[in-house]
């Protein structure tokens, strides 16, 4: 079987990484190839790396995340109160193992969804699957699967993920079926997977906003009983453009 064919055949039994790295090393010069222990050894590495690549961005697409941004570029300072230490803490995505919860609060501009992206980022590189809601768009979205007759379908994918972001928490009042969708969420989410919330309204404000004491009371146990809270100051980060 010649070069083309075992690329040919490598490719419709969807080893593209394997065919890719075979195809340059049947390329190089006689004295220039590996010996077969090496070649088989590169290959195998080449495939690894390439399933690695794809997984991440599937999950990268599948995320919605708002910004496209790395945990490498986040900005650490005293005058944000964001240490280096927090953030090398989170970057091994071991809160998500644990069901942490991270609760990231700050006014508007401070950087919140752009940390909260960071650590959506980073957690789809390490492998798990990450949703990011605007909670606009999740009231919206919320409303089509009634609609549709998907609710339950999308609750449960939504309880599958392993981190699942909800940002701008606060921004507009919440309706009943609402709170109610968030509680579920919660309930089913509880020590299964991590939860990032990102609000402008300060933590001791958020039992107010959710203004119906049963409901808050349990939103708020669910949400509290194992997190890390971030609550980052100092000006807008957009007065610097």
């Amino acid at each position: 079987m010649n070069t083309q064919a075992t690329v040919a055949c490598m490719q419709k039994m969807k080893l593209d990484g394997m065919a890719s790295s075979y195809k340059s090393i049947a390329e190089l010069p006689i004295d220039k190839q590996p010996d077969t222990h090496e070649c088989i050894a590169t290959l195998v590495d080449a495939e690894l790396q390439s399933r690695a690549h794809k997984k991440t961005s599937m999950l990268l697409r599948l995320s919605k995340l708002r910004y496209r941004v790395s945990i490498q570029d986040i900005t650490c300072s005293e005058q944000r109160n964001l240490s280096k230490q927090l953030i090398a803490r989170l970057a091994d995505c071991s809160y998500i193992d644990r069901a942490e919860n991270i609760l990231i609060t700050g006014a508007t501009g401070c950087g919140k969804s752009y940390l909260s992206c960071a650590l959506g980022h980073q957690a789809c590189l390490l492998g798990y699957r990450t949703l990011y809601f605007n909670l606009n768009r999740f009231i919206e979205e919320l409303a089509v699967a009634k609609v549709q007759g998907t609710y339950i379908k999308w609750m449960n994918r939504i309880r599958k993920a392993p981190v699942v972001i909800f940002d701008d928490f606060g921004l507009q009042a919440l309706s009943h079926d609402l709170k109610l969708a968030l509680l579920q969420i919660l309930e089913d989410r509880y020590q299964q997977g991590s939860t990032i919330i990102v609000s402008q309204l300060p933590l001791n404000n958020w039992y107010d906003y959710i203004d119906e004491p049963t409901i808050a009371d349990a939103i708020m146990d669910r949400l509290m009983a194992k997190c890390s809270k971030i609550e980052l100051t100092g000006q807008s980060l957009r007065k610097r453009s």
